[in-house]
């Protein structure tokens, strides 16, 4: 870090920039409005446009190494050179609305992935999420308790789903993902912030989707049992042998012993209605 500190302090003053800014800059990652900048002596121009920038360009001098030059832009000529497929997509990882929601979509990709095992397509989106996410966050001004509390809200979020808190795991990763949005980006330019109109609907997709599985989830467990001891019970099997009490029969192509309530003859069909270990009570089929 010093040596960084040492190499732009001895930058700024070759150029006549501000030195202590150009300091705080690498020690502090501070940042600064174009308005700010021109005040504090870090830029020279302020320009709405590449028009008004090259007028106010013209008949400048430029100090170089050992000579300085004189521009002049009175009649350049603009040639626009549209980015490539790489760089485009450089610059849409960049934006700290995308790194926000990469990161929310990783975080609950790996988590749901943990929580379901052999899902495999939530993992896979999930990582591959993640490491855009990073990727996109290395060039940006980071504050890691903004990206703590991002992650920390997606996890709240998918233990609601298995962990009785009546809302409260839900309302403390929504708040938890919104407040680490706020924070994610450690500075005061606009354009460094993640957008409150992107913000609050990725928060609240991610919410309602977490509600929509809950809900799946509460409603299938209210069903008819379907495995195990409990989901045997109604099932028709057909007698192998007959049963008068003792006997056995076949559910679903397996054998099992079974005492029936009534006398019951060797291929009829008889209804379970309960199983202890391995033997099952069977009575005929109510008509």
């Amino acid at each position: 870090e010093n040596d960084a500190v040492a190499y732009i302090k001895s930058l700024a003053d070759q150029r006549g920039r501000n030195i202590s800014w150009a300091e705080e800059a690498v020690r502090k990652s501070v940042s600064a409005t174009e308005q700010e900048a021109f005040r504090l002596k870090i830029i020279d121009i302020v320009a709405e446009n590449i028009p008004a920038l090259l007028k106010q360009l013209n008949g400048r001098k430029v100090r170089l190494l050992n000579s300085s030059i004189t521009l002049a832009t009175e009649t350049t000529t603009l040639h626009d050179f549209p980015l490539g497929t790489r760089l485009e997509l450089l610059k849409i990882l960049s934006d700290p609305n995308i790194a926000y929601l990469l990161m929310s979509i990783g975080t609950i990709g790996i988590m749901a992935e943990l929580y379901s095992p052999g899902a495999i397509l939530p993992g896979i989106i999930g990582a591959i999420s993640l490491i855009l996410a990073f990727y996109s966050l290395q060039s940006l001004p980071v504050n890691y308790a903004g990206a703590l509390l991002v992650i920390l809200g997606a996890v709240f979020l998918l233990l609601e789903i298995s962990v009785t808190s009546y809302g409260l795991l839900a309302l403390g990763g929504l708040a938890a993902m919104t407040l680490g949005g706020l924070l994610l980006i450690k500075s005061d330019a606009p354009y460094l912030q993640v957008s409150l109109s992107f913000l609050l609907p990725t928060v609240l997709a991610a919410g309602g989707l977490v509600g929509v599985v809950a809900w799946m989830a509460v409603k299938s467990g209210r069903g008819k049992p379907v495995t195990g001891a409990e989901g045997m019970i109604g099932v028709l099997a057909v007698a192998k042998t007959d049963l008068n009490p003792r006997g056995q029969i076949t559910i679903h192509g397996e054998i099992w012993d079974a005492i029936s309530q009534r006398p019951i003859r060797q291929g009829e069909t008889a209804e379970v209605v309960s199983v202890e270990g391995l033997t099952v009570t069977v009575t005929p089929p109510h008509q």
